[in-house]
């Protein structure tokens, strides 16, 4: 889809995700490692279970679809190899700490005299500006910061964090977004820019619909867990059954009458006793707010009888036969083997030579009716393409290549 454009990636694993995403979309992202590799590369799980630079599972799953050069950028040399690939490049992204890049003569402002159109995205925890602009933060940080990890967990706990390294995610799919954003802008005017991209931020819009609620009507949310506010009341949204968990809202009104009645039919037909509390409720008028908690927990008593008797797969099958909103809580391995996903081409084999084995990835981003956007290539080796780049397309000789080796610039 973008193939003809090229980003030269800077970043560490808060910015992985963003080049990610421009590779996949057809951009020649060029992963630019220290000499000796990206410390990434040290980030488990691995392959085999033995912790090896070129191993790192993490590394595979966030740099597919890139090439990639070792290059020391803090020394004269290769700030100066990495201007001439500037010249070459329609984007730069970086997570480095503010400052940094000024530090080296290779900021936007610099970048732009070489290159007008470049854009250079910048991912910092806190943004370019503030008084938090030179704080660092990880992930567990980011969660807690932004809100996010308030609101995750059981009522009666502590926060939580989603799993290791989400927010990253969440901040490189932002990353990408804004960085072409701005590249429609230069396509229309010529013109690059500098992209601020403060993490922190990102954080706080995935909190986008907590934070006006308090803000605007004053009660702040809480952690509910796996049980859903409705006014007073609360009702749970996951119900254990024998191999797992299936997810069934109780809805009221028109909205809810239906799907209601007809679980109802469902329980009654497996002989699930319901008590004299909510016997005869008339769905079509069915409201929350005529309810109380205790006869919320009485009709979920029920539901969590009838869920019990069944796997999550076989519930899936009945529900959907009968009409019901309900819907087995996948796990990795339910996804692997999910028929939809497989029919969609999700998944898809990606050779590893290095390994002599294919690994299997999660393929799409998205299904375009013109060109590709998904995984194209494994993640490149240490300095995998540094022949290709500097000697083929730079037209650097051997002997310049071998000096730069020896003198650890590349």
């Amino acid at each position: 889809m973008l193939s003809g454009y090229r980003a030269l990636d800077l970043t560490d694993e808060k910015g992985f995700f963003c080049g990610k995403i421009l590779g996949e979309l057809g951009v020649d992202v060029i992963k630019i490692e220290r000499p000796g590799g990206d410390p990434g590369r040290n980030i488990g799980p691995f392959y085999g279970d033995v912790p090896d630079p070129e191993k790192s599972l993490y590394w595979f799953v966030y740099n597919d679809s890139k090439r990639g050069i070792t290059l020391n950028i803090e020394v004269p040399e290769g700030q100066e190899i990495f201007r001439t690939l500037v010249k070459t490049a329609d984007f730069v992204i970086e997570s480095f700490p503010v400052g940094y890049m000024e530090k080296l003569d290779l900021a936007y402002g610099q970048l732009s005299k070489l290159n007008s159109r470049i854009i250079v995205t910048s991912i910092t925890p806190f943004g370019q500006t503030g008084p938090w602009k030179h704080y660092k933060a990880t992930d567990i940080v980011l969660m807690a910061t932004s809100g996010l990890m308030m609101l995750t967990g059981e009522p009666d706990g502590v926060p939580t964090r989603y799993e290791p390294n989400h927010s990253y995610c969440f901040v490189g799919a932002d990353a990408a977004a804004a960085t072409l954003i701005a590249h429609y802008h230069c396509v229309r005017s010529g013109e690059g820019q500098h992209v601020d991209v403060s993490m922190h931020e990102c954080m706080a819009r995935a909190n986008y619909n907590y934070a006006p609620m308090a803000y605007d009507f004053g009660p702040i949310p809480q952690r509910t867990g796996s049980r859903l506010p409705r006014g007073h009341l609360q009702t749970p949204v996951i119900h254990k059954c024998k191999d797992g968990y299936v997810s069934w809202l109780l809805f009221g009104g028109i909205a809810g009458a239906e799907d209601n009645r007809r679980i109802t039919k469902w329980m009654d037909e497996e002989g699930i006793q319901t008590p004299d509390e909510i016997k005869g409720i008339d769905w079509d008028k069915f409201k929350f707010s005529d309810i109380t908690q205790k006869e919320v927990d009485l009709i979920e008593q029920r539901i969590s009888t009838l869920t019990s008797r069944y796997t999550k797969n076989q519930l899936e099958q009945e529900a959907l036969k009968r009409g019901i909103r309900m819907n087995a809580v996948n796990d990795v391995k339910d996804l692997v083997e999910n028929e939809q996903l497989k029919y969609r081409n999700f998944w898809t084999n990606i050779e590893h030579p290095e390994l002599n084995k294919s690994i299997t990835y999660p393929s799409q981003l998205c299904q375009v009716t013109e060109g590709q956007a998904g995984v194209r290539f494994r993640a490149p080796l240490i300095g995998e393409h540094n022949k290709q780049i500097y000697e083929e397309e730079l037209g650097f000789s051997k002997e310049k290549i071998r000096q730069l080796k020896q003198s650890c610039v590349i």
